[in-house]
């Protein structure tokens, strides 16, 4: 009888488990290749179907900042869900980005992508790598190890940030919204990102509140809590005010029943429209003294003032601004509210005005104007101040703007924190996987000399103590330098004969990613300088003299920190 060696048995077994093993591998990558499926429809419209989304949370986009921006159209079933603008990689991937298929669990989706890329020359479209780059993914890696991320200013956890919306102080928690782009580290796809802190230096991520919607992207604005219920939303509930950004910008409305984490979007959207082209920015606060909500909204190259029992139903009273101040560019981001002036018994109110561009540095900045406001009119003092396109700063350096305060702060506070970065160059800069941070907060307030009014802004008492900043007495002229050890260095200098204070950055590191960037910024001293505190960040300065009488903000790009700190006397 013939029998079958145990050792033969035994290979037999082995290779048909190889077999198996290899079946189910190479089954699975069918699986997988099925999941996202890829359909060129013509030279620049490709169809990309992922079946049963479930089985990863994340589509990671591969990105190339250089490449045109895609159309990228989202649709579930036969329903257009949402269209974002993403810079899909043609030649080489920079990084990645998530587009968050949570929202589409358990259902089919397609992507319509339209490419504008010129193939004039021949290019295959089947050759771009972003085909063979998208992937699923069950995580996405949010760390960041880029060398001028932030230490202790705000940013986001990674893509696209601008102007901080709708910020407010409720239960402990200081919230700050923010123009997001979450989808790439330049401007699009305009969404409210969510962070908050306990004290301003420690921020925690939430996720966003507010997403692009058939009205258009979602533009920056304010947020209010209505104690009272005048909306009808709810005692106590959090009301914001944005602008729709589509093919016009109007202003609508959402709120929130949860303290700010989550928002229902007003079904009466929008509430206020009008026929001009920039109509935004939406800032609204309570005002005691005539028992009414006010409304600040930038209309071009003026501001209009509004009123409304409720929130909802808004009526115009007044506009302001022709003639006043800069006009060399839009107006945008208001704000207005009431301050002392220290060391007198007067108060004053304050009118917020961003501009860009227009700043005295080269493009964006902060620009304010003092006067008297009954509610339903701003008037502005000693006009001559603002005539012939004269206007006054609240930070001299070239990075602060789109500066905003906290609505329900504590202590009758009103904390401001602005976007630090220059539209000039603000999709440039020379980081990736994150772009542009906030300032610190800022606790703004008047002084006066000589007569005349000036506004300040002074460090948030939060970070006295925390040991982030570099405090200098100065007595007289004299010049500050911070350096690293390659000899890279940021010049302060202060001219008590000139009355100037300036911030030179031209020999601080990178600088040639832009023409605008090599520049020095110099601030008017209104009074002797005895101090300078100064906020060192791995790609900002901030340093205000007489602890925020005069500030200069500025980015800085250095190949290794700034760790040494010289003072010379000037003859």
């Amino acid at each position: 009888m013939f029998k079958t060696p145990v050792t033969d048995n035994s290979n037999y077994m082995k290779n048909h488990i190889i077999l198996a093993i290899a079946a189910i591998f190479l089954f699975g990558l069918q699986l997988q290749a099925q999941t996202i499926d890829i359909e060129p429809l013509s030279n620049e419209n490709t169809l990309v179907r992922i079946a049963s989304s479930q089985q990863a949370r994340y589509l990671l986009l591969p990105i190339e900042e250089k490449a045109p921006e895609a159309s990228v159209k989202i649709i579930s079933g036969n329903s257009l869900e949402r269209t974002i603008n993403v810079r899909l990689a043609l030649d080489a991937v920079d990084y990645y980005v998530p587009l968050d298929l949570q929202e589409w669990k358990d259902e089919d989706i397609k992507l319509l992508i339209h490419l504008f890329v010129d193939r004039t020359n021949g290019r295959d479209p089947k050759s771009e790598i972003c085909w063979s780059k998208m992937k699923l993914s069950d995580n996405f890696s949010k760390e960041n190890k880029e060398k001028y991320r932030p230490a202790y200013h705000h940013t986001p956890e990674y893509a696209w940030m601008n102007d901080p919306n709708g910020m407010f102080y409720l239960n402990g928690e200081w919230h700050l919204y923010y123009q997001w782009g979450p989808y790439g580290s330049m401007w699009n796809n305009m969404t409210w990102g969510h962070s908050v802190s306990s004290d301003l230096i420690h921020w925690e991520h939430r996720p966003e509140v507010l997403k692009p919607d058939a009205l258009g992207a979602i533009f920056s604005g304010s947020c209010v809590v209505d104690h009272d219920n005048t909306a009808g939303f709810g005692k106590g509930a959090v009301i914001a005010l944005y602008t729709s950004a589509g093919e016009v910008q109007s202003q609508s409305l959402a709120y929130s029943l949860d303290g700010g984490n989550t928002f229902t979007k007003y079904e009466g959207n929008p509430i206020l429209t009008s026929d001009i082209v920039d109509f935004r920015d939406p800032n609204m606060f309570w005002n005691e003294e005539i028992g009414k909500w006010n409304l600040i909204l930038a209309c071009g190259q003026e501001m209009r003032i509004y009123t409304s029992d409720n929130l909802i139903d808004w009526k115009e009273e007044s506009r302001f601004g022709k003639s006043y101040g800069s006009h060399d560019g839009v107006w945008e981001c208001p704000d207005l509210f009431k301050l002392p002036v220290e060391g007198t018994d007067e108060e004053k109110w304050v009118l917020f005005c961003n501009i860009n561009p227009g700043g005295p540095s080269g493009g964006s900045a902060t620009q304010y104007f003092i006067g008297d406001f009954d509610g339903y009119k701003f008037i502005v003092d000693d006009v001559d101040r603002y005539l012939d396109g004269k206007a006054l700063w609240q930070d001299y350096g070239k990075d602060h703007y789109a500066a905003v305060s906290f609505s329900n702060a504590p202590d009758g506070r009103h904390t401001m924190i602005a976007w630090m970065s220059n539209w000039e160059y603000a999709n440039i800069v020379p980081t990736m996987q994150f772009r542009s941070a906030n300032t610190i907060a800022r606790d703004p307030f008047l002084y006066k000399e000589n007569g005349k009014v000036y506004l300040g802004s002074r460090p948030a008492p939060e970070y006295d103590g925390a040991n982030l900043d570099k405090v200098v007495k100065i007595n007289g002229s004299c010049i500050v330098t911070l350096a690293n050890e390659n000899g890279e260095e940021f010049v302060i200098t202060y001219d008590q004969k000139a009355m100037t204070l300036s911030c030179d950055r031209s020999n601080c590191g990178k600088t040639d990613f832009s023409p605008h960037f090599k520049t020095v910024a110099t601030a008017p001293v209104q009074r002797k300088l005895t101090s300078m505190r100064i906020f060192v960040d791995n790609s900002s300065i901030e340093v205000f003299g007489n602890n925020g009488e005069v500030c200069l903000t500025s980015l800085v790009f250095p190949s290794a920190p700034l760790t040494t700190l010289t003072t010379t006397k000037m003859k």
